[in-house]
């Protein structure tokens, strides 16, 4: 179960009409189909059918066929529900679907009696006039012609690895129903996996492996969302989130605003709750429960290494080999690795022949469950010995907790920076070749070594002749003043930092830390998660950012990048982030005058990214967060994590959606190429919240008068009142200018238009704060207002 589904659904509003199928969504009793024919939901968003899943080709036909659901206008086939996951139809059997003379829908091999599924033993019919029903939410219901109230069974009652919006997942106490998603076996079989995701008797949703081996909890219900989930509490504004738990009944369903939204809510073959969007060419990853896939109990199998910000993520342990590299190609990896050389678990003789099983250090390593502790080991020579006498000992550790073992097979392995030391028993052939190039690679070095001892004396005179350009070794050029930045040893930013203690704040690619420069200089080091760049991309971007400079962007110091680690050195901002000040009680309350300024500084450090760099600079992720405050509140834009950098021959790019909830551009949607207007968008957004101190988000009421909490239409509405001095942040009791009031609020509705045509430039929006230019009323944006609860309307 995944409710932040729901913070996406309300932005995925269309702005056209649907083509409505003339395809029928009802199947009579004694009726049937097959083939290509299927049912279609009145507003044409849902299709049942029959489809094909597996591989075909010359030599082999694997296709197995199955009763689904699936998105009717999405043209790359997703099923949402399947009624015979577990007994699929082998080809070239053929299909049909019927309602039979007792009312039940049964699939059957076509010109036989053999039934496939049916709804037997599970639908309740009490009348002789069933009909089959394709809603427009996607279930697929039986129920009376005469009598539509009378629900016989629907396919909302026994999901698959879906929750679509208005299902339940959870009990039904008085019959013992129990809803929840079960995972697919692997990417081209529908039948059970090995995951689940479930609401419990306590209303608490969980996610386990093989029905036993709890990886993940939602947390308790507070009445808006789960504890774990914290997220849920912005997508409120755009969907409603329900638990129920009563005497009958315990479970968690939502909806959504636009009927028109295409996403999913899946528990995916690699035991991730996923939230999807469809973006015209493909679906993307939103969000995930858990985040880090590793945290997903057993995804890799046993006998290997799970590393969640590496592609593959999973990897065999030292001496072992995928069991069936194909499954691993088609994500099932239940059965992990296996050893290459059997272990010489003879007893003592070992010790005589040499052939004792040796183990492998791994460091870093987040320890398997279940080991059994040693209590009598007193070292880790005795520790070995321990596992090493026992013949189904496969690794052992000895470290603070003294000695632990395994035996059989390791599960749930994970790389951890903060992880321990473990020693994995192999056979002593697995490390012999090891030994050997250990030899060779000494000989290698004293060969080295006599040869630079020859070329010393010239090594020598080159450092002398270099000594007064120590640092610019260390720095990558650039076309502005000469001004480098600096490439810092990782060890160079552990000391800086003091091993990475004093964490500044966590954002979407990362932790950052303070850190102090040999001069006393405090730095901030960004330290990033998940950066799947290679070296040379990586460098030669971190190039690009450095040349950068502007008084309202944050300064790039340097980076790191040695190994997979990646890490960003900027100049440290002491009064920290804009949120901090407008949002939390902690922070100093901002007056208007800095307020102004800070709107007029942001749209400066926005209009140098957009229009006097070399290239246009789209930052993706602007807002509060993201905006740092120096001692005297002069604002730098911060986080360039995310920018896209566009070519002047070229004005847009695609790309996948990125950026937070609340700021995102309506455009983001609909998968086409983006421009510099997804920063004006944000730009607007991040206006308003400066002049209220509130984060915008809507309010559903079903009164017309609350429609207008929604602050953005609010700001609207209320300029053509001249009602602004209301939409002021309280905190500022009224001591403000009221002309620069209504400038930043008209700025801030032109900003926020639905297409990115009537959105001003940032040069633009830097002539209006400056006065030079005087905004005209603007429209109220539509889609905003449609969020609001009312009605679309073309402008004031």
């Amino acid at each position: 179960m995944r409710p932040l589904l729901l913070v996406l659904c309300g932005l995925l509003l269309s702005h056209h009409t649907p083509l409505y199928s003339l395809a029928t969504d009802t199947l009579s009793r004694g009726r049937s189909f097959a083939g290509d024919e299927r049912l279609v939901s009145g507003n044409g968003k849902f299709a049942l059918g029959f489809f094909p899943m597996g591989t075909s080709n010359s030599s082999s036909n694997l296709l197995n066929w199955y009763l689904g659901i699936w998105f009717n206008k999405v043209p790359k086939l997703t099923p949402v529900w399947t009624a015979n996951r577990d007994h699929p139809i082998s080809a070239p059997a053929s299909p049909e679907l019927i309602v039979d003379g007792d009312g039940n829908l049964v699939v059957l091999a076509q010109g036989t009696s053999t039934i496939i599924w049916s709804t037997r033993g599970r639908a309740n019919i009490t009348a002789n006039d069933t009909v089959a029903l394709l809603l427009d939410s996607g279930n697929l219901v039986l129920r009376s012609s005469s009598n539509s109230s009378r629900t016989f069974w629907e396919s909302f009652d026994y999901p698959t690895d879906t929750m679509l919006p208005g299902a339940k997942i959870g009990w039904n106490k008085v019959t013992g129903l129990n809803r929840y998603t079960v995972s697919r076996k692997n990417s081209i079989d529908l039948s059970s996996g090995l995951y689940s995701s479930k609401m419990d008797l306590d209303g608490v949703g969980r996610m386990s492996w093989n029905s036993s081996a709890v990886y993940w909890s939602s947390g308790k219900w507070n009445g808006r969302f789960f504890s774990s989930i914290p997220e849920m509490s912005a997508g409120s504004s755009l969907a409603n989130f329900t638990l129920v738990n009563n005497d009958q009944e315990v479970y968690f369903t939502y909806t959504i605003l636009s009927e028109n939204a295409i996403t999913i809510n899946v528990l995916d073959v690699n035991g991730q709750m996923q939230l999807r969007a469809w973006a015209g060419q493909d679906w993307f990853t939103i969000n995930s429960q858990p985040r880090y896939q590793c945290d997903v109990y057993a995804v890799c199998g046993p006998f290997t290494v799970c590393t969640s910000n590496a592609d593959p993520f999973c990897n065999c342990m030292k001496g072992f080999s995928a069991r069936s590299p194909g499954d691993w190609e088609i994500e099932n990896r239940r059965d992990g690795c296996i050893r290459n050389t059997p272990l010489n678990c003879g007893g003592d003789d070992g010790n005589k022949t040499g052939m004792t099983d040796k183990f492998y250090s791994m460091p870093g390593i987040r320890l398997p469950q279940n080991g059994t502790s040693i209590p009598n080991a007193s070292s880790a020579n005795e520790c070995a010995q321990v596992c090493l006498r026992n013949c189904s000992c496969t690794a052992y550790t000895y470290g603070k907790d003294g000695c632990s073992i395994w035996h059989d097979e390791l599960l749930n392995v994970a790389t951890d920076d903060n992880g321990e030391m473990i020693y994995l028993r192999l056979a002593a052939k697995e490390l012999e070749s090891r030994k050997g190039n250990k030899n060779r690679i000494i000989i290698g070095v004293a060969i080295g070594a006599s040869i630079t001892t020859l070329a010393g004396f010239v090594f020598l005179v080159v450092i002398w002749r270099r000594r007064n350009k120590k640092w610019s070794s260390r720095k990558t050029d650039n076309d502005q003043d000469g001004v480098g930045i600096i490439a810092f040893r990782y060890v160079d930013l552990q000391y800086a930092t003091k091993k990475f203690s004093e964490k500044l704040g966590t954002g979407g690619f990362g932790s950052v830390f303070k850190g102090w420069l040999s001069d006393s200089v405090a730095i901030a080091v960004k330290r990033l998660d998940g950066a799947q760049q290679g070296e040379k991309q990586f460098r030669a971007e971190v190039n690009s950012i450095g040349i950068i400079q502007h008084i309202n962007l944050v300064k790039l110091i340097g980076f790191c990048c040695e190994g997979d680690r990646r890490l960003l050195v900027y100049e440290h901002m002491p009064n920290g982030s804009l949120d901090s000040h407008i949002f939390q009680s902690h922070g100093a309350i901002l007056n208007w005058t800095i307020r102004y300024q800070i709107a007029l500084g942001v749209a400066r450090g926005l209009g140098y990214l957009h229009h006097g760099c070399r290239y246009c600079i789209i930052h993706c992720d602007i807002k509060p967060q993201n905006i740092l405050l120096d001692t005297s509140f002069v604002p730098k834009i911060a986080d360039f994590g995310m920018a896209k950098f566009l070519g002047r021959d070229f004005s847009r790019v695609l790309t996948t959606m990125r950026g937070t909830i609340g700021y995102l551009a309506p455009e983001w949607i609909s998968g086409t190429a983006v421009t510099s207007k997804v920063d004006v968008y944000s730009y607007g957004m991040v206006l308003l919240e400066i002049i209220s101190g509130k984060r915008n988000s809507p309010k559903h009421s079903s009164s017309d008068e609350d429609r207008a909490d929604y602050y953005p239409v609010q700001v609207a509405h209320k300029l053509l009142d001249g009602d602004i001095l209301s939409l002021v942040d309280a905190n500022l009791h009224g001591d403000v200018n009221t002309e620069e009031v209504e400038r930043v609020c008209k700025v801030a509705c032109w900003c926020i238009q639905d297409s990115e045509f009537d959105r001003p430039t940032m040069a633009e929006v830097v002539q209006f704060l400056e006065g030079i230019c005087e905004p005209e009323m603007p429209p109220v944006p539509r889609l905003l207002d449609a969020i609001a609860g009312g009605t679309p309307t073309t402008g004031l």
